[in-house]
This record gives structure tokens, sequence and C-alpha cells, in this order.
């Protein structure tokens, strides 16, 4: 399993996903490798229709599909979470996304 973590420089969430994403991959026995990818221009967004950061991919898929859109600019991501919108996903909302792929 490949899985990249899309962000840019000064995101204050990615890190957070970052080790919420390595920490249910170990309890969870996966072999995986997961490697970050700087997104710092507008036009590497446009390029990688990137979302906002963070941005999980695993295997080029998003974990949490957003629509098409015609722009992609940089900008940080929300996710709804049981508990309201947060910059990262929960642990459970990670772990059931990557057990669905």
């Amino acid at each position: 399993m490949d899985i990249e973590i899309l962000y840019f420089d000064g995101c204050p969430t990615y890190q957070t996903a970052e080790q919420t994403l390595r920490e249910i991959i170990a309890g969870e026995g996966i072999t995986a490798y997961v490697g970050l990818v700087a997104v710092n221009t507008d036009e590497d967004a446009q390029r990688l229709k990137f979302p906002g950061s963070p941005t999980i991919r695993v295997d080029g898929q998003d974990l949490f599909p957003t629509p098409e859109r015609q722009d992609y600019r940089l900008g940080c991501r929300m996710y709804a979470t049981p508990e309201g919108l947060k910059g990262s996903p929960t642990a459970k909302m990670l772990r059931e996304a990557i057990s669905r792929t």
C-alpha cells in the first residue's frame, strides 16, 4: 500500500494526520509506505488536484474524495467529524477509510 499525505508548508494539521495514520498502520499491522508530498504553489495544487492540506491518498486515490472543480489552490482542508469540523480526520475515520481500500 502506498500512502501519500499532501500538505503545504505552514499547515498546522498535516502532522496530526500523519501521526494518527502511522499509529493506525502500526496498530493494524498494515504494510505501507507513507510519504509526504509538499504542495507549495498554486500551480502544484492545480497539477495535483489538491483539495487542501492535509489530503491523504492511498495508491493515488483520495481517502475522502471531494467533487471535481476547475480551480485548485493552496489552503487548509476541513473534515466533517462527529465532533464538528476539524483540520484532520479522526482515527476512526481513517481506520474505516483504509479498510475500504
